[in-house]
C-alpha cells in the first residue's frame, strides 16, 4: 500500500514552487537560498555541523517528462583527519542532478515511488537531493591532505612532528634478558 507524503509548505526553504514555469521543455528558472539544517549532516569524522549555512544555486529546466534539476550546493565541513587526528575545516562543493517526474508522466507512471522524485502539485521538494548530494560527497576516510603520514604507531606522535630519523627499539622479549650483561 502506498503512503501519502504529507503536503509541502511553498514556504519552506528548500520548496521550489515552479507555478510561474512553463511546461514547454526547456522552460528554465533559477532558484536560490541559503539554508541551514537543524541537526546537521554527516558522520562523527567530518560533518556539516548543525546550523551552518548550506548555499544552494540551482537551475529548474523543464523537460518532458518533468523538471530537472542541475546546480551546486555547497556547506563547511568540520571533521578530523583519519590517519593524523588533525582538525579538518574546508568547503564541500557538490554537483546536483536530479529529475523531478511530472504526476502522469511515462517516467512517473513506470517507476516505483522510491526510485525518482516527483513533484507535488507545482512544488519540489528538494530538501532529500540537497541533503543527499552532501553526505554522499563527504568521505568515508577525511585526511587532512592526500600524502597525510598519520601517527607514530608506537609513541602515537604525528609523523609531522617527528625527526626524519625517529624510530624505537623494539626488542623482542625473549632477548631482553642479555641485553642486561651488556
Amino acid at each position: 500500500m502506498m503512503q501519502k507524503t504529507p503536503p509541502l509548505n511553498p514556504n519552506a526553504p528548500m520548496v521550489a514552487d515552479v507555478r510561474t514555469m512553463s511546461r514547454a521543455p526547456g522552460t528554465v528558472k533559477e532558484w536560490s537560498a541559503d539554508i541551514g539544517f537543524a541537526d546537521g549532516l554527516g558522520l562523527d569524522m567530518i560533518a556539516i555541523p548543525a546550523g551552518a549555512t548550506v548555499t544552494a544555486r540551482l537551475t529548474l529546466t523543464a523537460v518532458s517528462e518533468g523538471i530537472l534539476v542541475t546546480g551546486t550546493v555547497s556547506a563547511p565541513v568540520v571533521g578530523e583527519c583519519g590517519r593524523c587526528l588533525k582538525a579538518i575545516e574546508e568547503p564541500l562543493d557538490v554537483e546536483v542532478n536530479e529529475l523531478y517526474a511530472f504526476e502522469g508522466s511515462v517516467t512517473a507512471e513506470t517507476t516505483d515511488e522510491d526510485e525518482i522524485m516527483r513533484l507535488q502539485g507545482d512544488l519540489l521538494d528538494l530538501e532529500p537531493v540537497i541533503r543527499d548530494a552532501l553526505v554522499f560527497a563527504m568521505p568515508g576516510t577525511p585526511l587532512c591532505r592526500p600524502e597525510c603520514p598519520g601517527l607514530c604507531q608506537d609513541c602515537g606522535t604525528s609523523w609531522d612532528d617527528l625527526p626524519a630519523d625517529h624510530g624505537h627499539e623494539i626488542m623482542d622479549p625473549r632477548w631482553a634478558q642479555l641485553k642486561k650483561l651488556m
